[in-house]
């Protein structure tokens, strides 16, 4: 195993006071040790105040809608995912065989509730100032290229149906399989007069926007 103090202190900037916390937000619950889903549910509050804080300053003219389809892309757990791979999670997650076995190592869940659980740690070590510099350092590039809204794929879509006089989407969950920790999921939209459109992700609700925006690709 890696030495973790040492890439706490880099990673962070920071010496560490409790590094036992830090551990546990990098423990899954396959161990069978302590791990890290408490954290994860304070960090992924933490990380939602501090990125809408940002939106509101940087986003003065746009109304809450907007805001909120940007704060949800940027606290999405695909998007945390990414910032723990950025920061060399990874090497140090904590894992059961069985989920070393499933890939757990490399699943956006896994590591998006890690990337949340160890923001929760680091906000219990060092306060909500450590985390804000934290979150701005590695969210404020990805908040500034945005410099329009995003508009989610499944309003688009119910947007291009009404504009079009059809009838609303239907979604409907056609597969689902793998362990409950890297649970994947199949959904297939079905618009009257085209053909049936596939989305897959982590969560019924991914998967459903993975297929609304396959189907605007497809057809729009």
């Amino acid at each position: 195993m890696p030495d973790l103090g040492a890439w706490l202190q880099t990673t962070f900037g920071l010496a560490i006071a409790d590094q036992a916390l830090f551990a546990r937000a990098l423990t899954h619950g396959s161990t069978g040790e302590a791990d890290y889903q408490r954290l994860e549910f304070l960090g992924d509050r933490v990380l939602g105040l501090i990125v809408a804080d940002m939106l509101y300053k940087a986003f003065p003219d746009e109304p809450e809608g907007r805001l909120s389809h940007r704060l949800n892309s940027l606290v999405a757990g695909a998007t945390c995912a990414d910032i723990a791979r950025q920061i060399e999670v990874r090497p140090h997650l904590r894992l059961g065989k069985q989920a070393r076995d499933d890939g757990a190592r490399e699943s956006d869940n896994v590591l998006g509730d890690v990337m949340e659980a160890l923001i929760g740690a680091l906000y219990l070590d060092h306060g909500m100032e450590a985390v804000r510099r934290f979150v701005e350092r590695h969210w404020r590039p990805m908040l500034e290229a945005a410099v329009t809204a995003p508009k989610h794929p499944k309003s688009a879509l119910q947007e291009y149906c009404a504009a079009h006089g059809r009838k609303v989407p239907v979604y409907e969950i056609t597969a689902k399989e793998g362990p409950p920790h890297a649970m994947r999921f199949e959904v297939t939209v079905t618009v009257k007069g085209f053909e049936p459109v596939i989305g897959t992700g982590n969560s019924k609700q991914v998967a459903e926007t993975a297929a609304a925006e396959a189907f605007l690709k497809a057809y729009t």
